[in-house]
């Protein structure tokens, strides 16, 4: 009985593990496979393989963990062509809704998808720690464990991809 009293307890926390950074997980594996479907499928596989190998109940540092997991699984399952359609090259999370007229709503999803095709241009090496610094708000020390290169080098490459989109936006409005 104390058995599955334990088992029982244990199940409930990854469960509220799962429902607490289910979200977080999604959109690290999105910065890297850039396809909801596929980021779905990369969130399910980093839990499950979480769940059998039993490394959750070890975490110190949880979204770094995970971010690492998810990262390493999605990089893995990246597709070979990066050609996106316009639908997917915006997840649901990023989409703009709600705006105020017709009008508004046009510029700012033409505004949306431009600066997306533009973050889909640049480099791997630069959209990813871009990606999860804008969009995860990972500090340059968690991008360098999820990656596994230098912190210097994060902050390098963000700064690179920042320059790089600023000078292609300044470029389409000149």
């Amino acid at each position: 009985m104390a058995r599955r009293v334990e088992a029982a307890a244990r199940e409930a926390r990854f469960v509220a593990l799962v429902e607490r950074q289910s979200r977080f997980v999604y959109r690290v594996a999105y910065a890297v496979v850039r396809n909801p479907h596929d980021a779905e499928d990369v969130a399910q596989e980093t839990f499950l393989k979480l769940y059998r190998s039993g490394a959750w109940e070890d975490m110190r540092d949880e979204k770094a963990f995970l971010a690492r997991t998810a990262w390493r699984i999605a990089v893995d399952r990246r597709p070979k062509s990066r050609s996106l359609s316009r639908s997917q090259a915006l997840s649901p999370d990023l989409q703009l809704n709600n705006s105020p007229s017709p009008e508004d709503a046009v510029v700012s999803a033409d505004w949306s998808a431009a600066v997306h095709r533009l973050v889909d241009a640049l480099p791997e090496e630069l959209r990813q720690p871009l990606a999860l610094a804008a969009v995860e708000e990972l500090n340059s020390r968690e991008i360098a464990q999820v990656m596994g290169i230098a912190e210097g080098t994060v902050r390098t490459r963000i700064m690179r991809a920042r320059q790089m989109l600023k000078q292609k936006l300044e470029n389409r409005h000149a």
